[in-house]
């Protein structure tokens, strides 16, 4: 059986994540914070780590610094472990002077740095999607079956499969052909790999092993293709041995406002489907320094509270309150995301302070980093698919967004 040693894992940095966006404003995709006190890039990082695969590679481009400056603080392997974390930024080369065209073409526009490192298997992973996997299973599956390609599968349901890459998957394991997103009934059907009547397909996951000459082959033999999903695993199906590895549990694909929204506030009841607290496949993310909350004289339910923050004398239900936040008294924060802060800051008389003032309501909403919120601002949630822009907030389907470093002015009220 080969090594976890001689596996490269590649994770996709995103582009410019416009469906995230105004989150991505100021940060690439996997930058943007989650649960209060982790960023989504820590997710497939973490994965990583406790899968034992130690030679990681974060392909970035977009809004980039954020990223790299939180990568660079936080994975870092001591002097005497094999292993790294290193950051390959899009580039200007002599071959190429293009800015990465789609995830296939951001691997192939590293294939140097991918061959100088001598792995055998790369493990091409996504950095905006939430959940817990042991890589090495599928490893050992894919030298079990002495594939090429081997894709992680989920079990699909009929309503889902339109939003989904569906696989066809052979009694032996391997797959025999793929459409993208099948809306119509009667091409579904030719596409169901399981019994199970609830979910008998089978979607890809967007996480992809391959023998790494096979990756070098592919994309070099197919300068066109330019996406793995869309492009390079249909055309690998046609030549090559291409197996599906089964995960079923919780996979999350955060790759919108509405989803990224729901994902979060899931975190904070009892009956979360992923566990943060896992103590064998823990979640990691940047050492802080910070004292533990102070909560005075508040009701709380439902509440995701992280470290450094002060809530006075206010009520928060079904919402997530960031690193450092600081809540004045009188505040009801309901079924909300308030992301914190990224420093600690002196008074001013010159600037509303960081944080959220006296007497605000705020319900369906994301605060981003380092809001300014004024003393009794109203928010409040608009119907479901209402998109708008304004110069200080934005609204998508229905949920109001605050920026980063945006300040409302005491008394502004956001409301349908």
């Amino acid at each position: 059986m080969p090594s976890l040693n001689e596996i490269l894992a590649v994770i996709l940095g995103g582009g410019r994540g416009a469906r995230l966006y105004p989150l991505t404003k100021m940060r690439s995709k996997p930058a943007v914070p989650i649960a209060g006190k982790y960023r989504l890039i820590d997710i497939p990082l973490s994965n990583c780590i406790n899968s034992e695969i130690f030679r990681i590679a974060i392909l970035t481009q977009f809004n980039s610094v954020s990223l790299h400056r939180h990568i660079t603080r936080t994975y870092n392997f001591d002097s005497f472990h094999q292993g790294w974390v290193q950051i390959w930024a899009a580039e200007q080369t002599i071959e190429s002077a293009d800015w990465y065209q789609g995830t296939a073409d951001a691997v192939r526009k590293q294939l140097l740095e991918i061959h100088a490192t001598n792995a055998k298997y790369t493990l091409i992973l996504a950095g905006d999607h939430l959940y817990r996997m042991d890589y090495s299973a599928m490893a050992e599956y894919h030298w079990e079956k002495n594939a090429d390609i081997t894709v992680a599968v989920q079990p699909v349901s009929m309503e889902e499969a339109p939003r989904f890459g569906i696989l066809k998957r052979e009694a032996d394991g391997r797959i025999s052909d793929f459409v993208e997103k099948p809306k119509d009934p009667e091409v579904q059907k030719k596409y169901i790999s399981r019994d199970d009547p609830q979910r008998p397909f089978l979607g890809s996951m967007g996480i992809y092993m391959f023998n790494t000459k096979v990756l070098i082959d592919l994309l070099k033999d197919f300068p066109d293709h330019d996406d793995f999903g869309n492009d390079i695993i249909p055309q690998a199906i046609e030549s090559h041995k291409v197996y599906g590895f089964d995960f079923d549990d919780y996979w999350q694909d955060i790759g919108t406002i509405r989803s990224f929204y729901e994902t979060n506030l899931m975190l904070t009841t009892a009956e979360t489907p992923f566990n943060f607290y896992d103590a064998q496949s823990p979640i990691y993310t940047e050492t802080r320094y910070l004292p533990a909350s102070t909560v005075e004289d508040s009701n709380l339910k439902d509440a995701l509270i992280a470290d450094g923050s002060r809530i006075l004398k206010s009520e928060i239900a079904h919402s997530i309150i960031g690193i450092r936040s600081k809540i004045a008294a009188g505040c009801v924060i309901k079924d909300s995301i308030v992301m914190g802060a990224d420093y600690y800051e002196h008074a001013s008389p010159e600037t509303l302070p960081i944080g959220i003032g006296e007497n605000c309501h705020i319900e369906g909403a994301i605060l981003d980093k380092n809001a300014r919120i004024g003393e009794n601002v109203t928010i409040q949630p608009f119907p479901r698919n209402r998109d708008m822009d304004n110069e200080k907030w934005y609204v998508r389907d229905g949920i109001v967004i605050i920026p980063k470093d945006t300040e409302i002015l005491p008394g502004t009220t956001i409301a349908p």
